[in-house]
């Protein structure tokens, strides 16, 4: 999985962004942001869609926010939420990094 030996600070991240992940509301948050009108969406409407609380999602939004997958918006009183697409490239080039020039 992993093309070679990661030092701490890497081993670190790759741990904490797997933590993250591996919550299933988390993945369901994603899917529903990724699959979503605009790819956006809001505290309130994935509450409703996932038969969840608001205070809930907030906390598990926090996490994805915090850990950089997510990003957010205000627009009046209302916050968006959507994927932020570098966070999953960031996780695949740990994941299955190139392989070095000329190597």
């Amino acid at each position: 999985m992993l093309a070679g030996e990661l030092d701490g600070p890497e081993a670190d991240l790759l741990a904490r962004t797997l933590r993250t992940l591996g919550d299933p509301v988390r993945l369901r948050i994603l899917g529903r942001i990724r699959t979503s009108d605009g790819a956006r969406t809001t505290t309130k409407e994935l509450a409703d869609h996932l038969g969840l609380t608001q205070p809930t999602v907030s906390h598990h939004l926090g996490v994805l926010h915090d850990t950089g997958f997510l990003t957010r918006s205000r627009d009046g009183r209302q916050t968006w939420y959507v994927i932020e697409p570098t966070a999953f490239e960031s996780l695949q080039q740990l994941l299955d990094p190139a392989p070095a020039a000329g190597g």
